[in-house]
């Protein structure tokens, strides 16, 4: 990482135009060229993703980024590495937004991906100071800067506890268009709950401008259904007590309350609480 670092804040020359005004709006420290002109999308998804869906993650990558559309991600193994390598391959510009500090690049096996997004233009980005270290708290404020530079974002790959649905959330959160892949039960479970459905790379076009094709419907699943019957119109519920109340991990029960309020069924509200929303 050759190229010279910069540390801008909001209000400043240089902030990106997409995060001013956006709550908590972060100090961001950075390596290369974070631009801040033309449509943006970020391609998020799964580490453990298989061989179709990281195939899927390169080509919709590539071709976005020979149309001149920055590719974010947050430059994890699986789906962010492959879509990080389909922009490079497609001749584009390409973000990194790290969870650590610019000084301790993670994952480690990613040290030579991101010298070269640097070197073809890109950028490395983080809110965190230099020095750094991975910590889990870290990677969910990552994903919310992830959504915050991206005009669109689409989930390729993700199981109903994946970490990429937290960079789902805060696109709703933050008013983002989002898409999905379907074939994978967190996508699937964004496309019943009304994420644009993105099968190949003309559909990403479509969802960019916000005239998507039209999701995949289905019935709600029982575990949907059980998590509405539990949670009331008036008193909220705290996601731990609802957690132990249906049995379920942690993980799995905010992919089914992703899928739910971006359906409209749930209301988050403060602390970490869910409401029933009013018919």
């Amino acid at each position: 990482m050759a190229a010279e670092r910069w540390t801008v804040g909001p209000g400043e020359r240089g902030y990106p135009r997409r995060l001013e005004g956006v709550s908590r709006a972060p100090v961001l420290r950075g390596c290369g060229v974070l631009r801040d002109d033309g449509p943006a999308v970020a391609l998020v998804g799964s580490r453990a993703a298989s061989a179709l869906v990281l195939e899927r993650a390169a080509g919709l990558a590539r071709a976005a980024a020979e149309q001149g559309i920055s590719i974010v991600s947050g430059g994890a193994l699986g789906v962010d590495g492959a879509a990080h390598r389909g922009a490079l391959a497609g001749g584009g510009h390409t973000v990194v937004v790290l969870g650590t500090g610019l000084d301790v690049p993670y994952p480690d096996r990613h040290r030579g991906l991101f010298d070269e997004i640097v070197a073809a233009g890109g950028a490395l980005v983080s809110r965190f100071p230099d020095d750094a270290t991975p910590r889990p708290g870290n990677f969910v404020a990552r994903n919310r800067i992830v959504a915050g530079l991206a005009d669109l974002v689409v989930v390729v790959g993700a199981e109903r506890g994946s970490g990429s649905l937290h960079t789902a959330r805060a696109a709703v959160e933050l008013g983002r268009r989002l898409a999905a892949v379907p074939g994978t039960a967190g996508t699937d479970a964004l496309l019943a709950a009304g994420a644009a459905l993105v099968e190949r790379e003309a559909d990403l076009a479509l969802a960019l401008a916000g005239t998507p094709r039209a999701p995949i419907r289905r019935a709600l699943d029982d575990a949907e259904a059980a998590v509405i019957a539990a949670l009331d119109c008036v008193a909220p519920r705290a996601v731990d007590e609802l957690a132990d109340t249906l049995q379920l991990r942690l993980p799995v029960l905010l992919g089914l309350l992703l899928g739910l309020e971006v359906a409209g069924w749930v209301v988050p509200v403060a602390g970490g609480c869910y409401l029933r929303a009013r018919s």
